[in-house]
């Protein structure tokens, strides 16, 4: 399998120490994910360079879906095709994306997918049931990521950085028995990937995002 071209940098050893020590990345329970056969990393989405985190957390390519909107920006498009990521179109049951995202499972890829569809920090942003649906439909394993302290590295909405410590969770493996995905089985297996990711979480709290909540108190 030929490689995105910024895995390229990304899984050269001094880009990744450096990255890592930059956010002081924590990476914990990593080596659940598999290291061969197709997987869906499935994680919580605070900020734009979660993808890149969630790289750090296996040697493994990590192919993404994003919204078909970013392709409108020339720049930003030939970045996402470097990194290997492909466009869906959200809310028409894009059947393009669904099928060359069952074609990479089927060569044994890792797909990388953040059921919330936007790291902008609105007070309703439910889970989407497009990974469950996939993960049934092929009989994929699933393994629950949870990213800490994103959101503070790179504000959602406006620029503003930050240098926090930041970590990136693996949970326990969900293996997954291919069938028809119904609504039923497809919104089962997404709360119970929300929830593993809620737990992983629990003990640093909720997403701070910080700067919002000092901009209307001020």
């Amino acid at each position: 399998m030929k490689r995105p071209i910024l895995y390229s940098v990304l899984e050269h050893t001094a880009f990744r120490v450096w990255f890592r020590a930059l956010y002081r990345v924590e990476l914990r329970d990593c080596e659940r994910i598999p290291e061969t056969g197709p997987v869906i990393l499935v994680a919580n989405h605070e900020s734009l360079i979660d993808p890149w985190l969630l790289g750090l957390a296996t040697r493994r390519p990590i192919r993404y879906m994003a919204k078909a909107e970013l392709w409108s920006y020339p720049v930003l498009r030939n970045v996402m095709e470097w990194f290997g990521t492909f466009p869906v179109s959200r809310g028409i049951g894009d059947q393009t994306a669904v099928g060359r995202a069952a074609e990479l499972l089927a060569q044994g890829q890792v797909l990388g997918m953040f059921p919330q569809g936007t790291c902008l920090p609105y007070r309703n942003r439910p889970w989407l049931r497009g990974a469950a649906r996939l993960a049934i439909s092929t009989g994929t394993t699933v393994v629950p990521v949870c990213i800490v302290g994103s959101e503070r590295a790179l504000r959602p909405g406006k620029f503003k950085v930050g240098l926090p410590r930041i970590r990136v969770i693996a949970g326990e493996p969900i293996e997954v028995v291919q069938a028809k995905p119904s609504i039923a089985a497809a919104k089962a297996l997404t709360t119970r990937i929300e929830t593993a990711i809620e737990d992983l979480r629990r003990p640093y709290g909720p997403p701070e995002h910080a700067w919002y909540a000092e901009e209307k108190a001020a």
